[in-house]
């Protein structure tokens, strides 16, 4: 039984002739509350991974007190089409700590080693280049 973590929108799009993808973190709903108020401090951390091993880094600004975050920032990738089809995003939604360390909240994945809807949204983000696709992902506890 898996617990609710909540969820993530976020859209894809590829340049080809760029080599640009851009990944638009839009917003969170329903995030699993860390901290002690009933709320978190949400950021969302996305790597970007190619066999395992993650190549690059960017992450949100935090959003203070809420379980409901709007971001609605872009991060960009640089990825040459010739590697598209062997990197992936891991996208986590963290809560921010002063005091400690930052907890994950949840994760998901999309791109070739993904399954379910965060392969297909990386398929329909291929299929139709210099659109941007957004969805709803569920977020998964860390295994």
């Amino acid at each position: 039984e898996s617990i609710d973590l909540g969820e993530i929108m976020f859209s894809l799009c590829y340049l080809p002739t760029a080599g640009r993808m851009t990944l638009t973190v839009i917003k969170c709903r329903n995030l699993k509350a860390m901290d002690i108020t009933g709320a978190s401090d949400p950021y969302v951390k996305v790597s970007l991974m190619c066999e395992g091993r993650r190549l690059k880094k960017r992450k949100t600004t935090t959003k203070k007190n809420t379980l409901n975050p709007v971001y609605n920032e872009a991060i960009i990738f640089d990825i040459p089409p010739e590697n598209v089809d062997q990197v992936s995003l891991s996208i986590a939604v963290m809560d921010y700590d002063r005091v400690g360390h930052n907890e994950v909240i949840g994760v998901c994945r999309t791109g070739i080693d993904a399954e379910g809807l965060g392969r297909d949204h990386w398929n329909e983000m291929l299929a139709y280049p210099r659109k941007p696709i957004t969805h709803w992902h569920p977020l998964v506890e860390v295994r």
